[in-house]
């Protein structure tokens, strides 16, 4: 039962990926009406927001783009930094959504924060603890129970990214409607892109927790036998 249910999430994952980068590619060809570049609408929504102290700067590879709270950067792929288009528009409002975050404190981006070095640690041994783990259920289930610890914070972690980024893209969505970045025509196709972005989130976080219950599960069946 959990093969065919890790086979689901795998495919569905697979799914929502070749979407979304589908709908990025349409999007990134058709032109934001204001001619701004990503560059452009990410300094333009800080100085809406009265944000002056956070950077906007062009970082390698492709779908790389992200906040970071520590050196207080938006930090936007190169596609989306110098290029005018609806996905670069999307992207670009939705990583200053977490700069916006982060002025206001916004509770789940501070409890994200909170997470990370303990996430971070968990990522680095969950699979080896857990592997040990299963080898050693019926001789020493303490471990595997250590295992199972440590990939319940990456499960929580993934839950608490959740709000994170959905509030992320309600926020970028209501500003590129608001300073007219977007028209009638374009704001759903910005809105269709976030959407899909959002979905990849969510399949994860499902995923993460479905693995969970799965490890449980020989956790549980290993003390009873």
């Amino acid at each position: 039962m959990y093969i065919l249910l890790f086979i689901g999430f795998m495919i569905l994952s697979l799914i929502v990926s070749q979407v979304l980068k589908s709908k990025f590619k349409k999007y990134s060809a058709i032109p934001i009406g204001s001619g701004y570049t990503g560059k452009d609408i990410a300094e333009k929504m800080l100085r809406d927001k009265g944000i002056y102290d956070v950077q906007v700067v062009s970082v390698q590879g492709r779908l790389t783009d992200h906040y970071n709270p520590e050196t207080k950067t938006v930090n936007l792929s190169q596609d989306v930094y110098s290029k005018s288009s609806i996905s670069a528009a999307a992207v670009a409002a939705h990583e200053c959504g977490h700069a916006v975050q982060h002025a206001e404190s916004y509770a789940f981006l501070k409890m994200r924060s909170a997470m990370v070095p303990a996430v971070s640690f968990a990522s680095n041994w969950v699979q080896w603890v857990l592997l040990a783990g299963i080898l050693f259920v019926n001789t020493f289930p303490q471990l595997l129970l250590a295992g199972i610890v440590l990939f319940a914070a990456t499960t929580l972690f993934s839950f608490v990214t959740l709000p994170v980024e959905i509030d992320a893209s309600r926020r970028a969505l209501l500003w590129l409607n608001d300073s007219g970045v977007t028209t009638y025509e374009t704001h759903p196709k910005a809105q269709d892109a976030l959407k899909w972005a959002a979905y990849t989130y969510v399949v994860a976080a499902l995923a993460s927790l479905a693995t969970l219950l799965y490890y449980i599960m020989i956790f549980t069946g290993g003390r009873r036998s």
